[in-house]
């Protein structure tokens, strides 16, 4: 019989809704966010336990990345060898990692950015540590599976991590409306601060920061805002303030040079590259002089920048500068979120070593539980030999008078002694007062003729003692949680002793840093603009002097201070906006730097239809007109702004700025469309708006038709031009009205 469809009807919003809600949590949840258990992500999770599944232990021979990855891939987690690779890579980076979890072999990538090579070519195994401290007692039912992605496999849902790892490791992730960001942390303070909460639950954040002293980035560095801290750690969010570590050698010949030895957590990657394009912006500039030279000199056994000065320069001056105006001094945003009890929670420092702790008396307990019923289990079995041992003539003669082990077996646990023979009935009424446990006859039963050996039953007698005493021992860490605190700070001493390692960055409360910026003397120049985009600046002297050939050579010629600023305005409707004081100043010939490096302009994507500086712009109204025929005047003060990049005027899908110049009293303005119709109006006949508004229409354009050119007529001036072989005198065109279609002229 076939089955009658069925129609949902349901609102598309909300199903919408709903399924957003689902991937979001997804995301948050099952990949982004680490647990605050064991500070992992999944994928990191996975990967370990993969690792430890396939026997890739810190004594054992490395393995194949790819080996690793497509087990994973294949068993736990099905989103991509790429971010499966990519997680193990970064637990192998010690640049990244205040504590690597993997032991890499091959080339797995540099601070400078560098990526690792692929994983076919790379090996790994796991660390020591990560051996010891995250993946050890899996065994003892500590921590609960679940089954992976097509229910194939069972994987822990948490791995049994022993020390604070989201503190010691730090982590970061994106995921949907939210994103984690946590500092990564000394191995040996965490582990003081987790014993000193678990000697004192009500520790506040400032005791606890008597241990845990701030964030101990693997790249070293100095964070210079102590006093905010607190505030970080209280609150799990805020801007910790890190700078590179900078030393005074001295060079030949009476110089000196600045080697930067640590770098800000920050710049790893990309971030050194940028900081060597920054100084040398620098010099280019102007902004200094003192530097001569620059080499990156670093290697695998740390980071050596080495800036070369001349002589009598000064490095406390430089020094700011740096700070002031590269990444040497950077800001390392903290958002200490993990998920907790299932759901994303932003936690303080206290909050969080309190999860973890909790996580370590589950452990605990679940542990000790576990060796204790083997225990007990061991403890009725020795019981059970021993006894055995006592009446062993006896229970040879049930065995050789049974006839199958059902038999034998319910003699021993019940005296059941129907079917068996007996050489004596004084044996069968001993037999009948058999009560071992169905374990204890079990063992009886597989029981080896060699443990009646004397020296056998020693050995029994002491296991048994062991048994005994091993029983006492966790009963007494289940049944007390002091004694248990002191157990698991046992086992955390133990580690710190093995693996704590110094302080790699200082905490300090340094000052502002203050740079002496000299004010330059203010002058009147000429700012040059060639064709291709080329500018430069000289004193108006030497323009005088090459007025000639700098008007023939020069698309713009700019006449303002060197305090001003420039604004370029563009055919995307964007004004960005150009210092003077950073333009090229010097001689005549000097060549010129592109504005596309001085300014957000791009010139592979913009073009440029008007230059002119903000102080001469203040007192002028701006005339726009664009290829839709749109038109609008704006008064000049709309563009005395401070952002680089501003909206000069809105613009049509479609549309494009296509001139723009200033207003005067008496002015016309000719369109030209590329159907060949021109239009003449007066300028006044346009009205003011805001840099934000579209404008009026100037011109009313047939369909598929566009403004080609657009003239601007001064009062009484004359102006001709050449379309289609014929000339035309754009003044002597006759004056019509805006938004009307114009003449004919082709």
């Amino acid at each position: 019989m076939k089955e009658t469809e069925q129609i949902i009807r349901t609102e598309y919003s909300e199903l919408m809704q709903k399924s957003y809600i689902d991937y979001a949590m997804s995301v948050i949840i099952a990949r982004a966010l680490p647990d605050v258990r064991d500070g992992l992500k999944p994928v990191q999770r996975r990967t370990l336990y993969d690792m430890h599944e396939l026997g890739i232990r810190y004594d054992k021979p490395y393995r194949k990345c790819a080996r690793i990855v497509g087990d994973t891939m294949g068993k736990y987690h099905p989103h991509g060898d790429s971010s499966i690779y990519e997680a193990l890579v970064v637990m192998a980076q010690d640049f990244k990692k205040g504590m690597p979890l993997i032991d890499g072999h091959g080339n797995f990538g540099s601070i400078e950015g560098d990526g690792a090579a692929a994983m076919r070519y790379t090996e790994a195994r796991l660390k020591k540590i990560t051996q010891e401290a995250y993946l050890a007692d899996l065994d003892k039912d500590v921590v609960d599976f679940g089954p992976n992605f097509d229910e194939t496999e069972k994987e822990p849902l948490v791995l049994p991590v022993k020390v604070p790892n989201l503190l010691i490791n730090g982590a970061e992730g994106i995921a949907v409306g939210m994103a984690t960001s946590i500092p990564p942390h000394n191995f040996g303070e965490v582990i003081d601060g987790v014993k000193a909460y678990m000697k004192n639950p009500d520790i506040n954040t400032e005791q606890m920061m008597q241990y845990i002293k701030g964030p101990d980035f693997p790249t070293g560095g100095i964070v210079v805002n102590q006093d905010e801290l607190l505030s970080i750690y209280a609150t799990g969010m805020g801007k910790i303030k890190v700078r590179g570590r900078v030393e005074i050698e001295k060079g030949k010949g009476g110089k000196e040079r600045l080697v930067i030895t640590e770098i800000p957590y920050t710049m790893i990657g990309a971030g050194i590259g940028k900081f060597l394009n920054d100084v040398c912006a620098l010099v280019e500039t102007k902004k200094t002089t003192d530097i001569v030279d620059i080499s990156n000199q670093s290697s695998k056994d740390g980071v050596r920048i080495v800036l070369d000065l001349k002589r009598g320069a000064d490095t406390g001056q430089l020094c700011a500068l740096l700070y002031k105006k590269t990444r040497l001094e950077d800001t390392f945003g903290v958002n200490m979120l993990a998920v907790a009890d299932g759901r994303p929670e932003t936690m303080g420092l206290v909050p969080m070593i309190r999860h973890h702790v909790n996580f370590q008396f589950e452990l605990a307990s679940r542990k000790y539980r576990t060796l204790l019923n083997k225990e007990l289990e061991k403890k009725e079995i020795q019981e059970g030999l021993m006894a055995a041992c006592d009446v062993i003539d006896l229970i040879i003669e049930i065995l050789r008078g049974s006839k199958n082990i059902r038999e034998a077996k319910a003699c021993l646990t019940t005296g059941q002694t129907e079917n068996i023979r007996f050489k004596t009935q004084t044996s069968r009424k001993q037999a009948q007062k058999l009560r071992f446990t169905q374990r204890q006859a079990t063992a009886i039963l597989e029981m080896r003729l060699y443990r009646l050996i004397g020296l056998e039953m020693e050995a029994l007698l002491k296991e048994h003692e062991t048994t005994i005493k091993n029983i006492a021992d966790y009963e007494e860490i289940l049944g007390s949680r002091t004694v248990m605190a002191k157990t698991i700070m046992r086992q955390l001493d133990a580690l710190k002793k093995e693996y704590a390692v110094s302080r790699k960055t200082s905490i300090e409360n340094a000052q502002e840093i203050v740079l002496k910026e000299e004010t330059p003397k203010e002058l009147d120049i000429v700012c040059l603009m060639d064709r291709f985009g080329y500018i430069r600046a000289v004193d108006v002297a030497t323009y005088e002097r090459n007025q000639e050939a700098a008007d023939s050579e020069s698309k713009y010629t700019i006449f303002c201070r060197n305090t001003d600023k420039i604004g370029l305005f563009t055919n995307r409707g964007q004004m960005h906006l150009l210092k003077a004081i950073d333009l090229p100043f010097g001689k005549f010939r000097d060549k010129g730097q592109p504005i596309d490096n001085l300014s957000n302009f791009n010139s592979s994507e913009e073009t440029l239809l008007f230059v002119a500086p903000l102080s001469q712009m203040r007192a002028q109204k701006l005339l726009f007109a664009t290829k839709m025929g749109m038109l609008k005047l704006v008064d000049g003060l709309e563009f005395d702004v401070g952002k680089r990049t501003t909206a000069a005027t809105k613009l049509s899908e479609g549309d494009e700025a296509l001139q723009i110049g200033y207003f005067s009293e008496g002015m016309h303005l000719v369109m030209q469309s590329k159907k060949g119709m021109f239009l003449r109006i007066p300028a006044a006949l346009v009205p003011e708006k805001k840099k934000g508004a579209v404008g009026v229409r100037g011109i009313r354009l047939a369909a598929e038709d566009m403004l080609e050119a657009v003239y601007f007529l001064k009062d009484g001036e004359s102006m001709t031009i050449s379309y289609q072989d014929k000339t035309i005198e754009l003044h002597r065109l006759r004056v019509g009205s805006r938004d009307t279609k114009g003449v004919k002229r082709s």
